[in-house]
C-alpha cells in the first residue's frame, strides 16, 4: 500500500474518532433548560415577566425598584437587599454577580447611590452600566437588574 493511501486512511480514522468523541461528549452534556425561580408560590396565571430565571448556570434577575417614599440611599439599599434575596433564592450570591444595570430617575443621585452600592458585591465587583432614565417605573428612584452565575 502506498504511503499516500496510509496517510489518507489514518486521517479518516482520526476524523471518525474525533466525531465519535464529540458525539459522546455532547451526549454527556446536560440539556440546558430555562428555569424560573419564584419567591413564594408559583402564580396561578401567567405573569407578565419572570423575576429571576436561569439558563444553564447563568442567572438573570429582572429590574427591581423600591416603590415607597424615601431618598436615593434608602431606595438603593432596598433594591440591593431585594436583589440579594433573589440571588440566594436561586442558589447564587452577590459575589457571583457578573453585570449590573442601574437606572436612576435623576442623574444627580449618581454619587449617593454609589455610596450605598460600594462593597455590596464583594472585592471583585461586577461590570456595571448606569443610566439616568427618562422614566423609572412607579415612584422608585432607582431600578437595577443583574446577571449572575449559579
Amino acid at each position: 500500500m502506498s504511503e499516500k493511501k496510509n496517510s489518507r486512511r489514518n486521517l479518516l480514522r482520526g476524523a471518525a474518532a474525533a466525531v465519535a468523541g464529540a458525539t459522546a461528549a455532547q451526549a454527556a452534556e446536560p440539556k440546558l433548560e430555562k428555569k424560573v425561580y419564584y419567591r413564594g408560590p408559583k402564580p396561578t396565571k401567567t405573569p407578565l415577566f419572570s423575576g429571576a430565571l436561569s439558563y444553564g448556570n447563568l442567572l438573570f434577575v429582572s429590574g427591581i425598584g423600591a416603590h415607597y417614599e424615601g431618598d436615593i440611599k434608602q431606595h438603593t439599599k432596598t433594591v440591593l437587599d431585594e436583589i440579594e434575596k433573589a440571588l440566594v433564592n436561586a442558589g447564587s450570591s452577590m459575589e457571583k454577580v457578573l453585570k449590573v444595570t442601574v437606572f436612576l430617575a435623576k442623574a444627580e443621585d449618581y454619587a449617593p447611590m454609589n455610596e450605598v452600592f460600594l462593597g455590596r458585591f464583594g472585592e471583585n465587583p461586577p461590570v456595571r452600566t448606569t443610566v439616568a432614565a427618562a422614566w423609572v417605573p412607579g415612584n422608585s428612584l432607582v431600578e437595577m437588574d443583574v446577571i449572575a452565575y449559579i
